[in-house]
């Protein structure tokens, strides 16, 4: 028998793949040898419209105790305030200013955010890297036509064409500031005093102290948040890309007038979303997620070939022409003041927080909920008769052009006054929905609903503003109020003498009330509609 030879291609292959992974681990030693160093950080050189910048990342208790808020630049230092980290905008400070104030009520909200949930994330910060010659004329690295001769980037590549390599932040040579980014190293530096001192206070915008405090043991108790977890976060990374606070050949105002230009077109370009596109994205707030699906379930609302669409997606209002019944963003209020009721704990704990996501099983509870409302809702006459007309002829007043039936229903202001009313009455009342609606589709029969531009509707003055005759989204509670009332939800007579009073006032133009037959009146004579 012959020996089988041995194949070539099989040989080669693996000397390819032993000599590839000897190469890895020789870079990962010369990396570990570079790195060692405190004082260096791997980065990708980047260029984009002339400026190059360099990006990579740093540890949360990096980025809390070696960046400074941009306020501090020591060419703004004549009018920074050391106690509140913001410049003190005059006329000298004016043209220097690079940065909004800083917000420090935001700092509270931003650490539980961090310490809470599990799946937190910011996005990269911008800063600049300064050097102590920068701010001395007199320094070697001006030249005679005052332009630096070196950058205050001090950048060692590690291949060929220098586009990765190691950026030197050694802290006797440099001090870096946040350029976009001044919220999150707030939060962040916040978290890190929390961690380390076991409370954090709580401050104002102008960060004058407030009357409370976070402390470890209400996230341990509100958040259940493990201890261990909460040690480890200083520990994670956030990405962080450096600009050069002077560029080699600039002199020190075209470098200011770059740098500030930076920051300015980094704010302009991050248009802000709408709150429509927020609750399209929301996979938080319960309630964006319960007004989702019924926007795209339900038979009044969802998509249909041959109809026009119901739902108006981005913008948050109705135009006087627009063909949809609502807006997605007042779906998400009617969901939240109706399922706010039976839900309270879907809200964030405090104003500013992002909501936890509710268990499945409570979201789906929240959807047939909603859908049970929105079932109700459908089979309202005003609402049986877009099955053969179109909306903006119900919607519009019969001033505007084409005349329209000004019926509130056709409102969002008023569609989230109906959803607060009802989610009122049906949990913490005890109402049931087919009673409420019997009630409504009799009130509703009767021109309830329309006309609300005229004296004889219970919207007047409420809904509607007859000074500038426009729909009033200010009356949105009272009208939930009336609601309540008219639908037997007030029994004491205090409350119901409080809402005629309100009723009267919201009725009440330049000291005139206008009583329901349209002539005015003494404001005591407006009384309350009778419950139906």
């Amino acid at each position: 028998m012959r020996d089988i030879a041995s194949d070539p291609t099989a040989d080669i292959a693996k000397e390819y793949l032993e000599r590839e992974n000897k190469e890895k681990e020789v870079l990962a030693l010369l990396l570990d040898k570079f790195l060692e160093k405190k004082d260096q950080i791997l980065v990708q050189k980047t260029e984009m419209g002339g400026s190059e910048a360099y990006v990579g990342s740093v540890s949360l208790e990096w980025f809390a105790s070696r960046v400074h808020f941009a306020s501090g630049l020591p060419l703004l230092q004549k009018k920074y305030n050391q106690e509140t980290d913001n410049i003190e905008i005059d006329a000298d400070s004016i043209d220097e200013i690079q940065q909004r104030p800083v917000d420090w009520s935001r700092q509270a909200p931003l650490v539980q955010y961090l310490a809470a949930r599990k799946n937190h994330k910011f996005p990269p910060v911008l800063v600049v890297i300064n050097q102590p010659w920068v701010d001395d004329a007199k320094a070697s690295e001006w030249d005679s036509e005052e332009r630096a001769t070196k950058s205050t980037t001090d950048f060692t590549p590690l291949d060929k064409d220098g586009k990765v390599g190691l950026l030197n932040v050694s802290e006797e040579n440099v001090t870096i500031y946040a350029l976009d980014g001044q919220h999150r190293l707030m939060g962040v530096q916040g978290l890190i005093e929390l961690i380390k001192t076991g409370k954090l206070q709580r401050y104002k915008k102008d960060k004058t102290a407030d009357d409370s405090f976070i402390t470890v043991s209400d996230l341990i108790e509100q958040y259940q948040v493990d201890p261990a977890y909460l040690q480890s976060l200083p520990k994670e990374k956030i990405g962080i890309e450096f600009i050069c606070t002077v560029n080699s050949g600039e002199t020190r105002n075209e470098a200011r007038r770059r740098v500030r230009s930076i920051f300015v077109h980094v704010n302009l370009m991050a248009a802000p979303l709408t709150k429509g596109q927020l609750a399209q994205l929301n996979e938080d707030d319960g309630f964006s997620i319960v007004a989702r699906k019924i926007a795209v379930t339900h038979p009044l609302l969802e998509q249909r070939p041959n109809r026009n669409p119901r739902v108006n997606w981005n913008s948050a209002t109705v135009a006087t022409n627009s063909t949809v019944l609502t807006t997605l963003q007042a779906l998400q209020d009617m969901s939240e003041r109706y399922l706010g009721q039976k839900f309270p704990h879907w809200k964030p704990l405090e104003k500013g927080l992002i909501p936890m996501r509710p268990e499945d099983e409570e979201i789906e509870q929240g959807i047939a909920e909603f859908k049970k409302l929105f079932d109700n809702l459908a089979n309202l006459p005003s609402y049986k008769v877009l099955e053969h007309e179109d909306t903006p002829v119900l919607r519009r007043f019969s001033f505007e052009k084409d005349g329209g039936e000004a019926n509130i229903l056709f409102r969002p202001v008023a569609q989230v006054a109906i959803a607060q009313a009802l989610g009122f009455l049906v949990f913490k009342k005890g109402f049931s929905l087919a009673s409420i609606f019997k009630k409504l589709k009799k009130f509703d029969q009767q021109g309830g609903f329309t006309g609300m531009e005229y004296p004889q509707s219970l919207w007047y003055g409420i809904l509607y503003d007859p000074n500038k005759k426009r729909v009033q989204v200010s009356g949105k509670d009272l009208a939930a109020k009336l609601l309540i009332y008219i639908l037997g939800g007030i029994e004491d007579s205090m409350e119901r003498a409080e809402l005629r009073k309100a009723l009267a006032n919201a009725r009440s133009v330049e000291n005139k009330t206008i009583g329901f037959d349209g002539e005015f009146v003494e404001l005591k004579e407006v009384g309350l509609p009778p419950v139906l």
